[in-house]
């Protein structure tokens, strides 16, 4: 157990004393409110006071603990079936091994190792003398939901059936019944929760809830592939199409059409905005469920994945007082993070920011940010016109969609204004010829365009698992190296760390493309996309395929993830 008095230390004053915060600001968070349950620990991480990190070395140096890594960590069968997910989940903790001096002492891993109360129930449940670890809270989430997930799930979905079959039996008749009472059922209510709660700890952008002949599939989006993570009896889909419905703000009476809802969940503390989808198949209805956190599209340049040079581009192009820049790519490439990263450079207090979006995905502090709303006539055109005459400096829109916008959008950067907005196309050139097919003219835009992004998002190799290899004649060939070239590139292997997919993260590819004089001259010559292309290479700019390139000649990523996204560029 953990030495006597240990509960008298208190965690503000070991933390003052390691140097992690200063007494103003420990007084300054004890005055904040706090959430359900927050401890001081949760709410200085939340108001970025320090980190899970400073945190848990301040706890281990004062009280001589040691701190358990997590990340990867095998934890045997027998070891957790002594503590349940619900004292887990209550105490914050996870029993990690016995101790190879004294088979009679149990390891548990804690964020807080002076909490008493939680050694002694854990004591007093496994019949063991436990000795605590310290460990991030976000480790222990993920590793109770690696450990305890699953089975809680299938748990759950067991214990909805046999109600199920209590309640209605074989009898058909009562669906409509029970479709409509199952929706505050509270097994399903905690099932859906706890499916969303596992796809965030597991860095999901995506749950697939899918509809098959025998079975519910369930799929999480991690780093842009779908994992199959678990699958439920298809009895069990009318229930959690009902409960995502009521939750969205769907109408759970209508499943011939495709719906849109949207839901906001804490999980960790951390609210994420969750956009809902429902289609019908011919199996019943498929949901996604697409999660994005406040939090996450707030990044700085370095965190973008840029390099120097691009970093310089980068500056070089939001310098400019007014015109146009456009970040493209395809759905998912990393578009909107990028906007709001250029956002939040340009965020100052004598500029006035006005974006129209649709949805908004995160609040920015001082930015205007309008929510397009077409059943209320208020579309990216027409929220543009207003915004004009609110004296704007900087104008964002979400997404240039037709030519009415495009015109606009044009006609507002010739006037005075920095325009940012993004484009679906390929490359940096074609979203020239792009803007000119929806109907500009050239000779606005060549006066118009400052700079043009375009991205991609490729899979960052696990650097404790990648393997080593020379590339064959062909990999050669695309990668621009020499027959007899000597060059190693990486492979995906498989391991805890990186739960066996071989890639953890994803890191951006980018292309940029300054408007220099030549490139205007091209513009308003109204040369092809080959062509621009061709000026902005001789200007120096470096193509998604040489970016993606000296991604996998550094180690960075793989060959396969490199033909993904440059492989036609």
């Amino acid at each position: 157990m953990a030495p006597t008095g240990r509960q008298k230390l208190r965690l503000g004053d070991i933390l003052i004393k390691h140097g992690v915060l200063t007494k103003e600001q420990l007084d300054d968070a004890l005055k904040m409110p706090r959430l359900d349950n927050e401890k001081l620990g949760e709410l200085l991480v939340r108001m970025n006071i320090c980190t899970e990190d400073a945190l848990a070395q301040a706890l281990s140096s004062q009280l001589k603990i040691p701190i358990a890594d997590l990340v990867g960590m095998h934890i045997e069968d027998s070891v957790l079936q002594l503590i349940p997910s619900s004292l887990a989940k209550k105490y914050l903790a996870i029993p990690i091994g016995f101790s190879k001096e004294n088979a009679n002492v149990l390891y548990v891993a804690m964020s807080d190792p002076m909490d008493m109360m939680a050694l002694d129930d854990f004591g007093i449940v496994t019949n063991f003398q436990i000795e605590p670890r310290v460990a991030i809270p976000s480790q222990i989430h993920a590793a109770i939901d690696r450990a305890y997930g699953t089975r809680d799930a299938l748990e759950v979905a067991s214990k909805y059936e046999k109600e199920r079959a209590e309640l209605y039996g074989d009898d058909e008749d009562n669906k409509v019944q029970e479709e409509s009472s199952e929706v505050s059922n509270a097994p399903i209510v905690q099932l859906v929760r706890g499916m969303i709660e596992q796809a965030i700890r597991q860095r999901a952008s995506d749950i697939h809830i899918e509809p098959m002949p025998d079975k519910v599939r369930v799929r999480y989006r991690i780093d842009g592939a779908l994992y199959e993570r678990i699958s439920y009896s298809d009895k069990l889909l009318p229930a959690i199409v009902a409960r995502i419905k009521v939750t969205g703000g769907m109408d759970i009476s209508e499943k011939r059409k495709p719906q849109d809802g949207r839901i906001t969940q804490i999980v960790d503390k951390r609210e994420y905005d969750i956009r809902v989808s429902s289609i019908p198949t011919v199996y019943g209805e498929k949901i996604v469920l697409r999660i994005a956190s406040k939090n996450a599209l707030m990044r700085s340049k370095e965190e973008l994945g840029l390099s120097d040079s691009d970093v310089q581009k980068f500056d070089s192009i939001l310098k400019h007082p007014h015109g146009i820049i456009l970040v493209t790519g395809p759905t998912g490439s990393g578009k909107s993070t990028t906007l709001y990263t250029a956002l939040s450079e340009l965020n100052r207090e004598d500029v006035n920011i006005i974006t129209v979006e649709d949805p908004v995905e995160a609040n920015i502090d001082g930015v205007n940010q309008i929510q397009v709303n077409n059943k209320a006539d208020l579309t990216f055109a027409n929220a543009l016109r207003s915004i004009l005459r609110q004296d704007p400096d900087i104008i964002m829109i979400g997404e240039i969609r037709d030519s009415e916008t495009a015109e606009i959008a044009v006609q507002a950067s010739i006037t005075g204004h920095l325009v940012v907005s993004t484009l679906h196309t390929n490359s940096t050139a074609s979203s020239v010829s792009r803007l000119v097919d929806m109907g500009v003219e050239p000779y606005l835009l060549s006066d118009a365009l400052v700079g043009v992004i375009a991205q991609r998002l490729v899979r960052r190799l696990c650097p404790f698992c990648r393997r080593k290899r020379k590339p064959d004649s062909y990999e050669k060939v695309i990668l621009g190296l020499k027959p007899d070239a000597d060059n190693d590139i990486y492979e995906p292997g498989g391991c805890p760390q990186c739960d066996n997919t071989g890639y953890k993260g994803r890191i951006g590819v980018y292309e940029i493309l300054e408007v220099t004089a030549d490139i205007r001259r091209n513009i308003t010559e109204r040369a092809s996309t080959e062509e621009i292309r061709k000026t902005a290479l001789e200007g120096g700019m470096d193509t998604l395929r040489m970016e993606a390139t000296r991604y996998v000649l550094e180690g960075i990523t793989s060959f396969s993830e490199m033909t993904k996204v440059s492989f036609d560029i």
